[in-house]
């Protein structure tokens, strides 16, 4: 591997570990995606997931670890798990799980921690009337990718919501974003504050 490529590495326990889980797997694994699902309190909040085979992303990265494994991660979280070393923990006293040692900063680029003051000052006292929430994922060139949580998940005016409110605060506080793009899973929404009027 090139040394200018990203890189993830595993302790022994838990290759030996996520071996074992890919291979009782009933379906064919492609590998596993790694994501910072959000930060909390200046850490960093880390989603490792099986990608089976023909449901990768052809947006993501494909990373190869000393290991073998293939590791697919989101092109906005590359260089957040860089170095990143994945460890299996298990105490013996029904304590067992994966520790992520994340060596890097919250944020690299000015413009996120920008972006992260507006949201926690502004945007998200704003909607967290309506029960939602809105995380910066990080920024890639000119483009912002956040993710909405809480009421905001399957809300029918949820476009509205980015478009005019949180874009045109987004480029009135930094004009060289050009775009946000939002990655939630809105199919997922159990309980949105909007609901169209029932007929």
């Amino acid at each position: 591997m090139d040394d200018s490529e990203p890189t993830i590495q595993f302790t022994d326990g838990a290759y030996a570990k996520l071996s074992q889980v890919i291979d009782n797997h009933p379906n064919p694994v492609a590998g596993l995606k790694l994501q910072i699902s959000e930060r909390v309190e200046g850490q960093f909040r880390h989603l490792l997931s099986l990608v089976e085979a023909g449901a990768e992303d052809p947006g993501d990265v494909e990373i190869e670890t000393s290991d073998g494994i293939i590791v697919f991660v989101p092109a906005h979280d590359v260089r957040y798990v860089n170095g990143l070393t994945i460890h299996y923990f298990d105490d013996g006293a029904g304590n067992a799980g994966l520790e992520f040692r994340n060596p890097n900063p919250v944020w690299f680029d000015p413009r996120e921690f920008q972006l992260q003051e507006l949201f926690d000052q502004h945007i998200n006292p704003q909607i967290a009337s309506h029960g939602g929430m809105l995380s910066l994922l990080g920024v890639v060139d000119r483009t912002a990718y956040v993710r909405f949580g809480g009421g905001c998940v399957g809300c029918g005016m949820i476009n509205v919501t980015l478009k005019q409110g949180v874009e045109v605060a987004v480029k009135e506080t930094i004009p060289d974003i050009d775009e946000i793009v939002d990655i939630t899973d809105h199919a997922s929404g159990e309980n949105p504050f909007y609901q169209p009027a029932k007929k």
